[in-house]
């Protein structure tokens, strides 16, 4: 039963205030400005942009960094942990410089990419190179959390029959943890969907087929307001709203079900 005293009071009080720019936002959005062009197909197709870009980054970010969260869950790494950590602790600008730099002619990097046909600037791959860049962190403390926090048995066990790290990583601990890994990507993509800075460098415009010169929602938005004013921008701000809010929604469903099934299988 929850008690009703003074932390609930001051703990409901912050509730509300971190609620009001979001209140506010639908509000006005859906009831006050209702402005037809904040609804349009260009807004449509930059958060369909947004969101397959997201998608795209948390499964490279699964595919290649849960390996990582494995490792640093079970030994101590300060150096390795600190290194996971730059994305989360520098502007988000300087990732987009630094990806821009990347797939330049100025590196031997660059030089190849573009002989492959496969530059990183105004274009798909570099929007969800700079988002798995940028959602990294979030994902890999919080799967190296999951993975910390379950019993060593089963793990030693299959060591004792000569199982590898990798086999045992993919054999026992992602399937027994796909619910708390499945929370953190979505976690992940929902940082992804968020963000503005790196992207506004290296992907401010999506030149390839189909997207057609399409824009992510927060680089769109941040030009609606320019351009036509708060009235536009709010109303497409409310509609991404209620996407971002889609993706909280499912996070905490996934995270109930997970511990439902642990107090099920503790009783």
């Amino acid at each position: 039963m929850i008690k009703r005293d003074g932390l609930w009071i001051i703990s409901g009080v912050s509730i509300v205030l971190a609620s009001i720019p979001t209140v506010i936002i639908l509000y006005y959005g859906f009831v006050i400005f209702h402005d037809s062009l904040g609804f349009g197909r260009t807004v449509l197709l930059s958060i369909g942009i947004t969101l397959l870009s997201s998608a795209l980054a948390s499964m490279i970010i699964f595919i290649v960094f849960t390996p990582l969260a494995y490792e640093l869950s079970r030994g101590k790494h300060l150096i390795w942990e600190s290194i996971s950590d730059i994305p989360a602790s520098i502007p988000h600008p300087i990732v987009g410089i630094a990806f821009l730099l990347i797939g330049s002619p100025l590196t031997p990097f660059g030089r190849f990419l573009e002989s492959m046909g496969f530059g990183l600037f105004d274009s798909i791959q570099g929007l969800v190179l700079a988002l798995t860049f940028i959602s990294m962190p979030i994902y890999v403390r919080s799967v190296q959390y999951t993975f910390s926090s379950r019993n060593e048995d089963a793990e030693n066990f299959a060591f004792s029959l000569g199982a590898s790290r990798l086999r045992v990583l993919y054999s026992i601990m992602v399937p027994e943890s796909a619910r708390g890994i499945l929370s953190s990507a979505l976690t992940a993509m929902s940082r992804a969907m968020s963000e503005f800075g790196s992207i506004a460098i290296i992907a401010y415009y999506i030149l390839q087929y189909p997207f057609n010169g399409g824009q992510t929602a927060s680089v769109l938005i941040y030009n609606y307001y320019g351009y036509y004013g708060p009235g536009v921008a709010v109303s497409a701000s409310a509609l991404m709203i209620l996407f971002s809010m889609a993706i909280i929604v499912a996070i905490r469903i996934v995270g109930y079900i997970g511990n439902s099934g642990k107090k099920e299988g503790s009783s």
